[in-house]
């Protein structure tokens, strides 16, 4: 028992060595993920997300917020009673057509769960990276946390809520499965910036799947490899996916996403998804 006991106090003394040689942008929060934004390369690796003619079957619903204000989500039910819910994370661009359309397909894909598409960006929806850059600095952790919140309200007492998100959406999908307590099902971060301080995580009830991209020069190799000494470190269940890609290759926004790799990591996050909500 000593012994576990100093073997942690190393590991934790280490990982604190390692985040501090995180790359540029190597912070969990909203503002972390801002210094990416204002990287140029990190702007071209996001194409102008292509128009998309969609009628979605959901609607839009407005809810209570703890700061006082409202917040929103592309909502969709069944048509039987559930207290299963996922939450679906926007990609940097907002709450677009794309994610709506995306949040249609796991809804149909899982059946009886109610999914609801947050509105990170409070109504703003960026169609240039340069609008996206904006919106993404702008976007404040305290009011990033307010909406995941007033969703969790909204949600029920009673609900059992796992987490989907891409790039911005993963880091907060992960952040999101950590508020929501006793009452995480699961989360599934696709190429998201991880949360890198044991005190953080250590809330988190919930497994992970970390879906990463081999080829990403933001959410690096060396990013992941913490994440996964500071999730075994505090003692939380962290499966990891690396696929031969870059950053942004699942993204449902991208006119030139990696169409195969795709299709893998959304059957992997489906398995998931389904065995988590069962």
């Amino acid at each position: 028992m000593i012994i576990r006991a100093a073997f942690s106090l190393i590991a934790l003394s280490l990982l604190a060595v390692g985040c501090s040689n995180a790359p540029q942008g190597g912070s969990a929060d909203a503002e972390g993920m801002a210094k990416f934004a204002s990287d140029p390369s990190f702007q071209q690796a996001h194409e102008d997300p292509e128009n998309l003619s969609f009628k979605g079957k959901g609607e839009m619903i407005s809810f209570s917020t703890p700061d006082g204000k409202q917040g929103s989500a592309y909502l969709l039910k069944p048509k039987t009673e559930t207290n299963k819910v996922l939450f679906v994370i926007q990609e940097w661009w907002g709450l677009n057509d794309h994610i709506k359309q995306e949040a249609e397909r796991l809804f149909g894909e899982l059946g009886d769960v109610t999914v609801m598409a947050l509105d990170m960006y409070d109504g703003k929806v960026a169609t240039k990276k340069e609008d996206a850059a904006a919106y993404m600095q702008a976007a404040t952790v305290e009011r990033c946390e307010a909406i995941v919140k007033g969703a969790l309200a909204h949600a029920g007492s009673a609900a059992r809520v796992a987490s989907i998100g891409w790039c911005f959406g993963g880091g907060w999908s992960l952040r999101a499965s950590v508020l929501a307590g006793k009452q995480a099902a699961g989360c599934v971060m696709y190429y998201g910036m991880p949360l890198e301080k044991a005190a953080e995580l250590a809330p988190l009830q919930a497994d992970v799947l970390g879906i990463f991209a081999g080829k990403d020069a933001w959410i690096t190799g060396d990013v992941v490899a913490n994440f996964q000494n500071l999730a075994k470190a505090t003692n939380k269940k962290l499966d990891i996916h690396t696929f031969d890609a870059d950053h942004g290759f699942a993204n449902p926004s991208n006119p030139s996403y990696d169409k195969s790799n795709s299709d893998k990591a959304n059957a992997l996050a489906l398995d998931f998804l389904k065995k988590k909500l069962s």
